[in-house]
């Protein structure tokens, strides 16, 4: 059972007296709570700053009940409407391995092109920037080698598939896009890295065919999950963020 629903509060009455001196009391009250630093789980700003895109894993399985313990509390995550639109498609086992060759060969074919949205001008820098970061920093090989291995899931054990209805368009993926960020959060809490991958979702064809999408769903986007190999180069680069001061706005008069 969880800490939070095991314990119960007790409000202390008038004719309760508590021998307890001030210094024990002040003691008591320094002990690790639920979620804080010295228990078992994560402060809510270390799982942020702690989860990055992991591009290279161990091949170690995630146990179900892990997953099925993410993706639980993600489904807490914020959605307009209470509409609750994520449809997610875990893939594992021969599934997965088969995906993974369908995608790489796809991509391996010089006569296709994946279905991936042109990203405007103003943000290739930042692409750019990564690129020479993984590529060069990090994978210290050939671009083109270290494309494909996005197809396979950087060697991930599980390849998730994100969608939400083909009926909803939007502001609808926004939900959704709570949701992932929450399911993210809690599997790095969990030990469990991840990367969000756009790439895959570029064959869609592939992507249906395989995992068995129906084309009442819009596939937005893949994941890989899976434990880290912390010795890999790729896994140790620091990728920069832009700050507040760039990317928002104070309005008060």
């Amino acid at each position: 059972m969880d800490m939070d629903a095991s314990v119960t509060l007790q409000t202390p009455t008038h004719e309760r007296t508590d021998s307890r001196s001030e210094a024990e009391a002040e003691s008591n009250s320094q002990q690790p709570l639920p979620g804080r630093r010295g228990s078992q789980h994560m402060l809510l700003d270390e799982a942020i700053i702690t989860r990055h895109s992991t591009r290279l894993y161990l091949p170690k399985p995630v146990p179900r009940s892990l997953l099925e313990r993410a993706l639980a509390l993600a489904a807490h995550a914020p959605s307009n409407t209470n509409s609750q639109a994520w449809r997610l498609f875990m893939v594992t086992g021969s599934a997965l391995e088969r995906l993974k060759s369908g995608l790489v060969s796809a991509a391996s074919e010089e006569q296709r092109v994946a279905q991936t949205p042109v990203l405007p001008e103003e943000f290739k820098q930042h692409r750019s920037a990564l690129g020479r970061q993984v590529y060069g920093e990090g994978w210290k090989i050939p671009r083109e080698d270290a494309v494909l291995r996005n197809y396979d899931f950087f060697g991930a054990p599980v390849g998730v598939i994100v969608c939400m209805s083909a009926e909803l368009v939007g502001q609808a993926a926004f939900s959704v896009g709570m949701y992932l960020q929450t399911f993210l959060l809690a599997l790095t809490e969990r030990g469990v890295g991840s990367c969000v991958e756009i790439s895959v979702t570029g064959y869609p064809d592939v992507v249906r065919r395989e995992v068995g999408i129906p084309d009442s769903l819009s596939i937005l986007v893949g994941v890989a999950v899976g434990y880290e190999d912390a010795e890999a180069g790729v896994n140790r680069i620091k990728i920069d963020r832009d700050g507040v001061d760039k990317t928002t706005v104070w309005v008060d008069r």
